[in-house]
């Protein structure tokens, strides 16, 4: 049996100016089956700690690759 969606998030590969993303925001809204679009402000203090988290992630996994540890 196939899962059914209600949702999709788009996360923009960097924070852009709200003014700049109108055109993005106006061309999903024309996609089939799209009922809002909804624009997230760049929130700083989560930002940075979700990306501190990765990064510390990344590091212990590049680290246990490199010094070829099985527990990663």
């Amino acid at each position: 049996m196939t899962d059914r969606l209600n949702a999709l998030i788009v996360i923009l590969e960097h924070d852009i100016r709200e003014d700049d993303a109108e055109p993005i925001i106006n061309a999903i809204q024309q996609l089939r089956g799209v009922l809002q679009v909804e624009p997230h402000v760049a929130d700083s203090i989560g930002d940075a700690a979700a990306e501190a988290r990765v990064r510390s992630e990344l590091t212990k996994k590049l680290f246990a690759v490199l010094y070829k540890e099985d527990k990663v």
